[in-house]
């Protein structure tokens, strides 16, 4: 693990993208900034910049129309200040841009005559050099800031390590009409209007350079066609990931910037609390990668289109109290060897969530090699079951193992496999999940073990425990339990919609082969024979609920 040295905390700030509508789809508004300033030297970016203590004055607030400072909290998820976000949104966009999103009398934007532009360009200037506030050209002006016309849009923060952080609110407004936009010549140098894909195209031609929110921000941008639609997606209540990007380094040592929804980006986030940037991106079989207190991970060298990069052994414990591994993996003797290796004190359990060929056969031999004591349930009599796994103790459902120093508790979660547990490590909330829930794929439910009614129960009984990072048999450390299993649950519902549409469609009883191509039509179609056993558990379940009835080897709608 890293220092625990504590980063610097970022500082408020709110960014606003203006966007037109175009021909070809929209363009947003980016000004170049001046290498004269400390950062973002040279950049183009989207108009924005730290929040002031003016911008939380109560007389500014009672000049913002459709939003109070109550419900821009709400929006952003904090207990107040919110408001403050938008008008430092409104006031950066004028101070860098001259653009002034604000209504004068009526319900349109601001329109600026020629004279009126003259005007608030000095006024503009006496604001850069502290004579008036944006306050007071506000009132000046008699001009109301159109706070009702900016959508809340992300949420970034400047990674760790970095001399200047900012937690950075990021806003979207349809560009006001009748004015023109000039940039300051002093933060600013230089504007354009752009549409999304074309800037990031200019950035890897080396004609613009921009920073990783920037292009993350442009590549979402860019495939809404028109400010209407973009605007309608940000109004959208859900909650806002929070993007606060990581480094990993790749198999050839090259730094790579990671944000939430990249496998690595969880486990990384987690252990590198200053972001050194020097944390494996990749899972590299062999090698054994701390993960929390007393707690290792070790992949097998088997990696494939089911097992990913390989299956996960973990190991808890230490020297003193010995060492629990839980699922030993295939029988693998290079990787019993690594086991006995990696671990920091004798093997002393031996935990197995679930009996499928990648998973335990190498329980017998390691508990040959050390003594350990074999902990799971018995292997179900159906094929790819590992029928050599011996319990020495038959776990139950609830069940607290004191083992290696730690309180371990049992959670029963069939589905994947009828035997399929989760081990719970509660002083960490750092479930091992098997099979249950894995890392950039579905699990297959295949019957007849494979059930999709406990499967879907299994899921929804892990929203009662506190769970703060899963330890899936495949892949990395994943944050967000709860998030996980929504995303699968709605997953699988959508998926036995496709199932049902798919009974409608085929007119007529059909057979698996028929069904799974138009239920998997988003599949490709070489894995179709693997789809067709988590098809065959969604008509299991229609069948059970009375929704579709089996004739044969032929399925359909029920009457």
């Amino acid at each position: 693990m890293s220092s625990t040295t504590p980063p610097a905390v970022p500082r408020p700030a709110a960014t606003v993208i203006l966007a037109r509508n175009v021909s070809d789809g929209i363009e947003v508004f980016m000004m170049e900034r001046t290498t004269a300033v400390e950062f973002a030297k040279g950049m183009h970016v989207f108009p924005g910049g730290a929040l002031d203590r003016a911008d939380h004055h109560p007389e500014i607030a009672s000049l913002c129309v459709g939003l109070d400072d109550k419900a821009a909290s709400e929006t952003l998820g904090i207990e107040q200040g919110g408001l403050a976000y938008w008008i430092a949104a409104i006031r950066e966009c004028f101070e860098e841009s001259g653009l002034l999103l604000g209504y004068r009398g009526s319900d349109q934007l601001l329109q600026l005559a020629a004279h009126e532009a003259e005007r608030l360009a000095a006024l503009r200037v006496d604001m850069a050099q502290s004579k008036l506030s944006f306050m007071d050209i506000l009132l000046q002006e008699q001009v109301q800031a159109a706070t009702d016309r900016i959508a809340y849009y992300s949420h970034w923060v400047t990674q760790a390590g970095r001399p200047r952080r900012y937690d950075t609110r990021f806003f979207v407004a349809q560009a006001p009409e009748g004015q023109t936009a000039l940039q300051d010549n002093h933060e600013t140098v230089g504007q354009l209007w752009v549409r999304p894909d074309q800037a990031i195209d200019l950035h890897r031609s080396g004609t613009l350079n921009l920073m990783f929110p920037t292009i993350k921000t442009l590549e979402s941008l860019a495939p809404f066609k028109y400010v209407e639609e973009l605007l309608e997606y940000a109004r959208k209540p859900r909650p806002k990931q929070v993007m606060a990007p990581v480094t990993g380094v790749d198999r050839s040592g090259v730094s790579h910037t990671l944000i939430p929804g990249d496998f690595a980006y969880a486990e990384i986030k987690k252990l590198d609390l200053d972001n050194q940037g020097t944390l494996r991106a990749f899972i590299e079989p062999g090698q054994a990668v701390t993960i929390g207190q007393d707690v290792l991970r070790l992949t097998a060298a088997n990696p494939g289109m089911m097992t990913g990069p390989g299956t996960n052994s973990y190991l808890i414990g230490n020297a003193e109290q010995g060492v629990a591994v839980i699922d030993p993996g295939p029988l693998l003797e290079t990787h019993i060897e690594a086991l006995i290796t990696a671990a920091p004190g004798p093997i002393r359990w031996i935990l197995c969530t679930h009996t499928h060929l990648d998973h335990s056969p190498a329980a017998a031999l390691l508990k040959q090699r050390t003594g350990a004591a074999v902990y799971g349930m018995p292997a179900p009599a159906f094929p790819n079951q590992d029928q050599t796994f011996r319990p020495d103790h038959v776990v139950t459902h609830q069940e607290r193992l004191d083992i290696a120093g730690h309180a371990i508790r049992v959670l029963h979660t069939p589905g994947h496999a009828s035997n399929q547990v989760c081990f719970l490590l509660e002083s960490q909330n750092l479930l091992f999940t098997g099979d249950h829930i894995m890392q950039g794929s579905t699990v297959v439910i295949s019957p007849p073990d494979g059930d999709m009614i406990e499967y879907l129960a299994s899921l929804r009984l892990l929203l009662d425990y506190k769970i703060d990072y899963l330890a899936p048999g495949h892949g990395f450390l994943m944050d967000k339990s709860a998030e996980n299993v929504d995303r699968i649950l709605i997953h699988r519902q959508e998926r036995e919609n496709k199932v049902m549409a798919a009974l409608k469609r085929a007119g007529q009883p059909a057979p698996l082969e028929v069904l799974v191509k138009i239920a998997y039509e988003d599949t490709p179609e070489r894995l179709h024979a693997v789809a067709q056993k988590s098809l065959l558990a969604h008509l299991e379940k229609l069948r059970i609920e009375a929704r579709a009835t089996l004739t044969g080897n032929l399925w359909s709608l029920a009457p």
